[in-house]
C-alpha cells in the first residue's frame, strides 16, 4: 500500500494497519529525511539510479514488515520492487531509526549463559578395513549336480 493511498486513512485505522500512531510515523519520516539530507550533503555526487519508492513508502514498507511478518518477496511484490531492494530498504530504515534515540526498536537479544550442565558422549564411528577370508577349495562346500535339480 503506497503512501498516497494511506493519506485518506483515519488515525485509528492507520494504527490498526501499521501498528504505530500517525504522529509516530510523521516523526519517523522527519528523522529519516534529516539523515538522508545529511547523507546527500556528505556525498555531493548523486550517483546511481533514483529510488523507486519515496521515503514515506520505504518507512511504510518497513512497518509492514515488522507488523505482518510476511516474507520480503511478498512485500516487494506489493510495492513493485525486488526482494533484494526490499531487504536493503528495511536495513537502511532500521539503521537510521535505531541510531535515533526517539524510537524503541526490537533489538537482538544477547545470548544467555545457561546454568544447565551438559554431558557429552563421543562415539568413534570411523571405518576400519576388515580382511575377508580367501576363497579356496577347502572352504567351499561343493554339491553334486545330480542332487541339486
Amino acid at each position: 500500500m503506497k503512501y498516497e493511498n494511506i493519506k485518506t486513512l483515519t488515525p485509528s485505522a492507520f494504527k490498526r494497519r501499521f501498528g504505530v500512531r500517525l504522529s509516530t510515523f510523521l516523526s519517523m519520516t522527519k528523522e529519516v529525511k534529516k539523515k538522508e539530507k545529511k547523507r546527500k550533503q556528505k556525498n555531493k555526487k548523486n550517483a546511481g539510479r533514483k529510488p523507486t519508492l519515496c521515503l514515506e513508502d520505504e518507512i511504510l514498507l518497513t512497518l509492514t514488515y515488522w507488523r505482518e511478518y510476511r516474507t520480503q518477496f511478498h512485500i516487494g511484490t506489493d510495492y513493485g520492487i525486488s526482494e533484494t531492494v526490499t531487504c536493503r530498504t528495511i536495513q537502511k530504515i532500521e539503521n537510521i531509526l535505531s541510531k535515533c534515540k526517539k524510537f524503541q526498536l526490537p533489538k537482538n537479544k544477547k545470548k544467555q549463559i545457561s546454568k544447565i550442565d551438559f554431558e557429552v558422549i563421543l562415539v568413534d564411528a570411523t571405518e576400519s578395513p576388515i580382511e575377508r577370508p580367501k576363497k579356496n577349495k577347502k572352504s567351499i562346500t561343493q554339491g553334486k549336480r545330480k542332487n541339486t535339480r
